[in-house]
């Protein structure tokens, strides 16, 4: 299921990032770019869900796994970014671009936690062959 929705999340955030700037520069735009906002943070909150399941099937725990602590740690900070936007958007607190740029540190910290799982996986893959190497065969 990550792999399924890890890139459409990723396709959602770069048009939306496009539709925030676009209306913090313009001042145009601001319901598309909050549309736009609340749509990946539904994608984020599925793929937090669906990657506690996965974590708990794989490492009996349902987040906070050693190999993925630190990652989980991250997310918990931009699951909370992303859900103070909704709050700030939803009881409208702040104005429209204060709105925006809470988005934008949301969307920061969300692009810091996605390379850090990137990290991780190019570092499995490259580790994954030399440990299969240096296994004796059976």
């Amino acid at each position: 299921m990550q792999g399924v929705l890890a890139p459409i999340q990723f396709a959602i955030f770069a048009v939306s990032l496009w539709l925030v700037v676009t209306y913090l520069a313009t001042g145009e735009g601001f319901t598309s770019a909050t549309i736009s906002v609340v749509v990946k943070t539904i994608v984020l909150y599925a793929i937090m869900i669906t990657g506690a399941i996965w974590e708990k099937d794989v490492f009996g725990q349902y987040l906070f796994a050693p190999v993925f602590f630190w990652e989980d740690v991250l997310s918990m900070g931009v699951l909370a970014l992303h859900t103070a936007y909704l709050a700030a958007i939803f009881l409208g607190l702040g104005t429209p671009r204060e709105q925006m740029l809470l988005a934008l540190a949301a969307y920061a910290a969300y692009v810091i936690n996605a390379g850090q799982y990137l990290w991780k996986l190019r570092r499995a893959r490259l580790e994954a062959p030399a440990q299969s190497l240096a296994e004796p065969a059976a």
